[in-house]
């Protein structure tokens, strides 16, 4: 049998699917081929509604990352079009880049997933591409080009200057001076940038944690490696907070002057409060906290996943006049721009770290208060959240389904004693208890792993739900 040169066949038999954030598999998927033909094929699909003569690559710190940008760099040259390479930079550096020439973009960039995967992220000029365009892209039949060489153009710092220059004019008058910032640099693909950004608002910025080979990071499982990490680099350092983001900088790690790592949508609601949001669209797994404090006219509840919340947020604009959206993993996205005292805050409709981490740091700092003191101020309500990993996606779904069809199996199978106040099924199960708390489980979309995410009135018993959960899962399926 002779292989396809057709971009949906070869797509197809490279096992490469969408996730929430991107495609996302195993390194040796992402071959020279594959790669041309995901380009192909979303350059393709976005010339039906856009005209343009470049398109933008970026890339993170993994090692299979470079050839990979080359690649889809040969393929968009074939097209007859002019490639602009921004080099590693953070993923909304790269977006906003992109926006603001009116281009496609490509981000190489697995996220927050091991060394031995990766994935692409595709924008369109105009933001994040849809669930539609995604399987358009995948079922689009279009030819390769016979001949591809990869190679990369020569890379500009064009971007990354943009990105700088969004957050230093928007925070006026040093408001850091006088806090000392601890950065947990790993191998974030915006480290030294983010470096430059908080030192530029007047901060003693403290590098910490530095590496060479790639890390992974989970800003919504925060490994205890890292717990220890914060609260250690913290009480030797006295700093006023600490911050990193995962791999490919568009979800933020924010901790405070403990060391304490604030849950990511709490992040999100504080920044959202902060920044005077009217409407905000969140995903199903978020704290309720972000209705209960009253701080918001209109809260819609998506499933888990960028696009959808996007897709929320962009409905949000026809009938209100500032709208953002967050994740549980702390991603921002604003989708109506800002104005303050003659200062204009552009929109970035896609997941940001700096504008939250920023944000929340800044307000402290003016109000002369430790970071903690702006999370005391919400109803005591906490979330929780892990993973098993290398866990079956197919035993995942099966399960989810048994659960949906029958909601007191999963206390069973769980061993809980209480009974169930209410089921959601928006995106994956998600069970209330006749006691307020709140078990959700659902498989992830980018890895074959089950995550858990639990709420309770104590951040201990949100721990012990989440960990109790998975035991007993992990039991079940063993």
């Amino acid at each position: 049998m002779q292989p396809s040169h057709f971009t949906n066949d070869i797509l197809r038999q490279s096992g490469i699917a969408f996730g929430t954030s991107g495609a996302r598999g195993r390194v040796e998927q992402f071959t020279d081929q594959v790669c041309a033909a995901f380009t192909v094929a979303f350059l393709t699909t976005m010339h039906r509604s856009f005209a343009f003569e470049r398109v933008a690559i970026g890339l993170d710190r993994r090692p299979s990352s470079p050839a990979m940008a080359a690649a889809c760099t040969s393929a968009a040259r074939a097209l007859g079009l002019g490639v602009d390479d921004y080099g590693v930079l953070p993923t909304p550096a790269l977006a906003l880049q992109a926006m603001k020439e009116g281009v496609p973009c490509i981000m190489i960039t697995g996220s927050h997933i091991p060394f031995d995967r990766n994935g692409i992220k595709f924008y369109r000029p105009d933001g994040e591409i849809t669930k539609q365009d995604e399987t358009t892209i995948l079922n689009a039949k279009l030819a390769l080009p016979a001949s591809l060489t990869p190679e990369r153009e020569p890379t500009s710092d064009a971007a990354n200057e943009a990105y700088a220059d969004r957050y230093t004019r928007w925070f006026v008058e040093k408001p850091l001076t006088g806090w000392r910032v601890g950065l947990y640099q790993h191998s974030a693909a915006g480290r030294d940038l983010s470096a430059y950004i908080i030192d530029a608002l007047g901060a003693d910025v403290v590098v910490l944690g530095r590496r060479d080979e790639f890390v992974p990071v989970d800003t919504e499982a925060v490994s205890k490696e890292d717990q220890a990490r914060g609260r250690a680099w913290t009480e030797q350092h006295s700093l006023n907070a600490i911050f990193t983001t995962d791999g490919d900088g568009d979800r933020p790690l924010l901790g405070d002057e403990t060391g304490t790592w604030l849950r990511g949508d709490i992040v999100g609601l504080l920044c959202a409060k902060a920044l005077g949001i009217e409407a905000l669209a969140v995903p199903v797994s978020c704290n309720t906290t972000i209705e209960s404090c009253g701080a918001f006219k209109k809260v819609v509840r998506t499933r888990i996943g960028s696009p959808f919340v996007l897709e929320a947020t962009a409905s949000l604009a026809d009938s209100y006049s500032s709208v953002a959206g967050f994740e549980a993993n702390g991603g921002f996205m604003l989708q109506t721009p800002l104005e303050h005292e003659g200062r204009r805050l552009t929109a970035l409709p896609t997941r940001d770290a700096l504008l939250p981490a920023l944000t929340l740091m800044v307000q402290a700092a003016r109000k002369g208060q430790p970071l903690s003191a702006l999370n005391k101020a919400l109803p005591e309500r906490y979330t929780a959240s892990d993973r098993l990993q290398d866990f079956p996606t197919e035993k995942s779904r099966a399960l989810i389904e048994q659960w949906s069809a029958n909601p007191e199996q999963l206390l069973r199978d769980l061993m809980m004693t209480q009974t169930v106040k209410a089921a959601d099924t928006t995106d994956g199960f998600r069970v209330t208890l006749a006691n307020e708390e709140i078990v959700h489980l659902r498989p992830s979309g980018n890895a074959p792993e089950l995550r858990c995410y639990a709420e309770a009135d104590s951040m201990e018993r949100a721990n012990t739900l989440v960990r109790k959960t998975l035991e007993k899962l992990a039991a079940l399926a063993g």
